[in-house]
């Protein structure tokens, strides 16, 4: 059995310990690389790695934060209720 690894390396998330990270996907032989891509994008997409560059890009302030995530919680309690009635 031959295993093809496909890495990506992260710049480091001080966040969590400033540890870089890696992405490894195993490929069985005979695998198709199209499901070992579609793997990799899965993986690559919980590191949350895109979402973060993006906060980075643009500063934000953490009062702009907290108000943000105020109106996302009010919105989200209208639509529960919404959903109850």
């Amino acid at each position: 059995m031959s295993v093809v690894k496909i890495y990506l390396t992260l710049q480091p998330n001080l966040e969590k310990g400033g540890v870089k990270s890696m992405i490894i996907v195993p490929i069985k032989e005979g695998e198709n690389i199209e499901r070992a891509l579609k793997k990799f994008k899965r993986k690559f997409e919980k590191t949350g790695a895109v979402r973060e560059m993006r906060a980075r890009k643009n500063f934000e302030k953490p009062s702009v934060k907290k108000r943000m995530a105020l109106q996302k919680a009010i919105y989200v309690q209208q639509l529960r209720l919404q959903e109850e009635q």
